[in-house]
């Protein structure tokens, strides 16, 4: 695959509707093209301890944030006819749909790959397939994991190497 949007989102709670940040990594040709990171102001708008202790963030990092509609319109463009890859498709899929319902806005069905059940496949000798494993195993040191972006730019780089 060399064309494609990475995705990944983190939740302020258990609602998947509850996107607080999205990170998102633009990939041309087989390069990395364009990188793409907003909070966002959940719906609902509240965090529960496991999901703050996870990733950082809490109501204050986004009580200004915009909400989704704000920033899917940016993101939009930028991912135009691409196809998306997540770490755990079904979490970040589920996410996306999850607030374009609660927004009430359409919802064109992206196509969605994931990384993570490709990796259980090419790196089956692998002791687990969590994000920063798989992309050890790819040559990609994830540093700052639980934030959208970081996580984003490592299910990028796996996907240019298994996809």
């Amino acid at each position: 695959m060399r064309d494609f949007a990475a995705i990944d989102f983190e939740t302020a709670n258990n609602e998947r509707s509850s996107v607080c940040s999205i990170g998102i990594v633009v990939v041309r040709d087989g390069e990395i093209v364009e990188t793409f990171y907003s909070l966002i102001q959940p719906e609902p708008n509240y965090y529960n301890y496991w999901c703050s202790r996870v990733h950082g963030l809490c109501r204050e990092d986004t009580d200004v944030a915009p909400v989704f509609p704000k920033v899917w319109a940016q993101i939009e463009p930028l991912i135009a006819g691409l196809p998306l890859v997540a770490h755990n498709k079904p979490f970040d899929e589920s996410c996306l749909k999850a607030v374009f319902r609660v927004y009430q806005m359409d919802y064109p069905d992206y196509e969605f790959y994931d990384t993570l059940s490709a990796s259980r496949k090419v790196f089956y000798y692998l002791c687990n397939h969590q994000l920063h494993t798989v992309a050890a195993e790819c040559g990609y040191q994830l540093n700052n994991h639980h934030h959208a972006l970081a996580d984003a730019e490592a299910c990028a780089w796996i996907a240019r190497e298994i996809l």
